[in-house]
């Protein structure tokens, strides 16, 4: 099952370098943008943009601790048919 805080993290992580594709294996890379990447023929997730979620926050702690972000980090992985919980 997916973190939201962890996954919030991998997010942050992923600035500056593409976007975060994440399956519900809980695993998750780094894709360039308009990227649609199949991992062992299982389509994935969720695709996240880091830039317009996380920076517009001044540090890691500020993001993991959004009620905003947060539910909508969450609404978007339980809208593609994944599992999600809060720590």
């Amino acid at each position: 099952m997916l973190n939201t805080r962890e996954l919030i993290h991998r997010i942050w992580d992923a600035q500056g370098y593409g976007n975060l594709a994440v399956w519900n294996d809980g695993t998750s890379t780094i894709i360039a943008p308009g990227e649609n990447p199949k991992k062992d023929g299982k389509t994935l997730l969720a695709i996240f943009k880091p830039i317009p979620l996380v920076a517009g926050f001044s540090l890691l702690d500020f993001a993991t601790h959004n009620t905003d972000l947060l539910e909508h980090i969450e609404k978007t992985i339980r809208d593609a048919g994944g599992e999600i919980e809060r720590d």
